[in-house]
Parts: structure tokens; C-alpha cells; sequence
């Protein structure tokens, strides 16, 4: 893959503009996937102005407000990478209140928030009425890979050496699980669009 320089700025609006030119009439569910050094909650933040004025209601919903109750994400220790990857994100809860509702046909309710892991009770937030030709944008980590109804994905690349900078010491432990991603995975040949996120400033997109 080659790098296309972009400026952040540029990168938002190239990527309103990819999620814009879908059908009208359809609900779009958009993954901004990535380590959190790489700060796709940012990026999927970024798109929300952006898409309204293109006409395009959006909506933000963060995937680690439906992570599993400690009682089960931390049954096995707190810092499991394995458990991480594979058990922290209640991806089934997610499916059911967020992208099964937006399928053809669907309801268009979204629940934006289930569980607050910070305080480990369920959120008391109400249902959303997405509208047709609305915008759910969805950020989180190890996203890809687990068969979720995203119509668009956008991975946030790291090379290892920005990915073990930009990890703080206290969750050095989770990064045999996005070597296991990388493995696995290979969200950087499966997403939609890859953004090389070394430098939160200078992004890139890798071209295939």
C-alpha cells in the first residue's frame, strides 16, 4: 500500500463526502475503528457538523458505552489481553440496540448508550429516532472482524512503534490484543478506508 498524505481537515471532509454519496433514502452505519492512541472518537466527532450540512442527520455512539458488566469482562483478571479481545465489547447488545435496528426495514430506534463501565450500571438514556438517510457513527477498538452490520468501515492505523508510544503504561497489557487484531484480522485490508494515524496531525490515507 502507498501513503496519500492528507491534511485532518481534508480527511473529514473526504470521508462526509464518501459517507454523503450513499443512497438518501437508506440509514448508513459508519465503524471509526482503532487503538485509542489513534483517536477514533475524535475522528468520528469530526463528521458529525460536517454531515449535517450535507443534509445527512448523524448520530455518535461509542462502542465502550456497550461493554460487558466487570462481573463478566473481568471474570478471568483485568488484564487479560485475550479476555480483552474477545469478551470486553458486548458486541451481540451492540448488534440489537444500534445496527440491527438500521438493517432494510428496521425500526430506525437506536439506543445510543447501554452500559457505564466507570460506575458499571446500565445508562438511563432514552431511544433515538434515527431518520432516513441518518448517519450512525460508531467509534471503538477491535471492532472489525466480529460479522457487526457496518455498511462503511474506516480503520485508524498504527505502526507498532506509535501504537506502543501512544499506549499509557497502564494498558501496555492490551497490546499483545491489537497484535492479535493486526493478526487476525487485518483490519487494514478488510475496512473500507485505512488512515495511517502515526501522527494525529499528519494522517495519510493507505492506498491499496
Amino acid at each position: 500500500m502507498r501513503a496519500r498524505p492528507i491534511s485532518r481537515e481534508a480527511l473529514v471532509e473526504e470521508l462526509a463526502e464518501l459517507i454523503s454519496a450513499r443512497p438518501s433514502g437508506a440509514w448508513t452505519r459508519v465503524a471509526v475503528d482503532g487503538a485509542p492512541a489513534a483517536r477514533p472518537g475524535e475522528l468520528a466527532d469530526a463528521l458529525v457538523a460536517p454531515l449535517r450540512l450535507r443534509g445527512r442527520a448523524a448520530l455518535r455512539v461509542s462502542a465502550g458505552d456497550f461493554l460487558r458488566p466487570a462481573s463478566l469482562r473481568l471474570e478471568y483478571g483485568r488484564t487479560d489481553p485475550d479476555v480483552f479481545y474477545d469478551d470486553w465489547l458486548d458486541a451481540k447488545a451492540l448488534a440489537r440496540e444500534v445496527l440491527d435496528p438500521l438493517d432494510p426495514g428496521g425500526s430506525g430506534r437506536v439506543l445510543p448508550a447501554l452500559w457505564d463501565s466507570g460506575v458499571d450500571r446500565a445508562y438511563r438514556v432514552p431511544y433515538e429516532e434515527v431518520p432516513p438517510g441518518g448517519v450512525v457513527l460508531v467509534d471503538g477498538t477491535l471492532l472489525l472482524g466480529r460479522w457487526l452490520g457496518f455498511d462503511l468501515s474506516v480503520h485508524m492505523w498504527l505502526s507498532r512503534g506509535a501504537l506502543e508510544r501512544g499506549t499509557p503504561e497502564d494498558e501496555r497489557w492490551r497490546l499483545p490484543a491489537y497484535e492479535r487484531y493486526e493478526r487476525e484480522v487485518r483490519p487494514a485490508e478488510t475496512a473500507d478506508v485505512v488512515v495511517r494515524a502515526d501522527h494525529p496531525d499528519r494522517p495519510a490515507v493507505l492506498v491499496r
